[in-house]
Formats: C-alpha cells, structure tokens, sequence
C-alpha cells in the first residue's frame, strides 16, 4: 500500500490505477481493488474522477504523456543533426525499435490491454491518449524529417504521413511480432527488420535524381 501524503496522492492514484488497469484491462478493472492498489478510499476515486472512465482517461493520458516525453527527447537526440542520411537513420531506427526501458512496462501492458478491448474502452479516452501519446510523438519526428527535406535530403510533401511511414517500416514488423514487447525479440533480429525499413523508407523518400 503507498503510503504518500498531501499532493502526492493523486499520484499513487494513477499509478494504482495503472497497475490494475495494465493487468485487467478497462472493463474487469474494479474501483474497489485500484483503490485498494492506491492506497485510497473509493470515495476518494470518486471524488476526484467522478466515475472509473474519467480515472481510466487520466490514467492512460498521464501515462502516454510520460512515455511520449521520453520518445521525444530520444528523437531530438537523434534526428537534429543529421550528418550520413542512411547511417543517421538507421542508427535511430534501431533505437526506435528496441523495447523501453522496464519504466514503460505497465504503460505498453495497457496499451496491449487496449487493443484487446477498444470496443469497450470509451471513445473519448481513446482519442485522448492518441492526441498525448503516439500523435504528439509522431509530429515531432515529421517536424525533423521535413527539415531534412529541407536540407535536400529528403523528398516529402507530406511530413506527418512521411513520420508515421518510417515508424510503421522501422518498428512495425517486431511491434506486431513481439506483441507490444509482451515477448521481445532477439537484438539482432529488431536490428535487421528495422534496418530494411529503413532502406525502404529512402527508397520511397530519398532524394529523386533530377537528371
């Protein structure tokens, strides 16, 4: 049981509430046993979320905010300067696609939880965690692509669709394969799926010859 006080005890709320609903998804989670996880009352959850889909909303927007906030900085190491365009991204690419650090475990368990329920979970909560979580993240990477573009690098007329093609051919393949890092796979074996895409990417978006 946490046993925080004072201001800190909206954050053992929603890390409670993380772990249970992480481990039971949004429809088997119960007030009673987050509550429990917490530390807290029930009436306290209701006091302060007013029923379980606005905690669930908190809960999964606090926890995508956090982890968006990592990939962010880990694009912005990345792709700021750019000096060998193939090396520079592939070397981000397999950073992209390995697994986080255990930190995120109970964030991409939710996750997990969600795809399996979505006709469940509300719609709202949904379109919350796309909006703080993966869209934010994915319109930092199309801002530093279309400044590659810029540059002559890059041919895009589309940044965001650009972004959201180069996450889908680095890490998609051993996202779909590892089950949202339920079971990761081998280093070598992301290196080598993420290094294609990458090569897929450029042939799709690299510098047209204009001779």
């Amino acid at each position: 049981m946490n046993t925080s006080r004072g201001g800190d005890k909206r954050r053992d709320l929603l890390d409670g509430a993380l772990t249970v609903f992480a481990a039971d998804g949004y429809t088997r989670a119960s007030v009673d046993r987050i509550a429990r996880a917490a530390g807290v009352s029930t009436r306290t959850i209701y006091n302060q979320f007013g029923d379980k889909a606005a905690l669930f909303q908190a809960v999964i927007v606090d926890s995508a905010r956090r982890v968006a906030a990592a990939q962010i900085i880990t694009v912005q190491r990345y792709l700021t300067k750019i000096v060998d365009l193939e090396a520079d991204l592939i070397e981000f690419g397999r950073i992209w696609a390995t697994p986080v650090q255990a930190d995120f475990a109970p964030h991409f368990a939710l996750v997990r939880q969600v795809n399996a329920e979505a006709r469940h979970v509300p719609e709202a909560a949904l379109r919350a965690w796309q909006e703080q979580g993966p869209l934010r993240v994915r319109r930092e990477i199309a801002t530093h692509l279309a400044r590659v573009a810029d540059q002559g690098l890059l041919t895009i007329d589309d940044a965001d669709l650009a972004a959201a093609h180069f996450v889908l051919l680095v890490a998609g393949e051993s996202t779909n394969r590892s089950n949202l890092q339920a079971a990761p796979l081998e280093l070598e074996e992301i290196y080598r799926l993420s290094d294609a895409g990458v090569r897929v990417f450029l042939h799709g978006y690299g510098k047209k010859d204009s001779s």
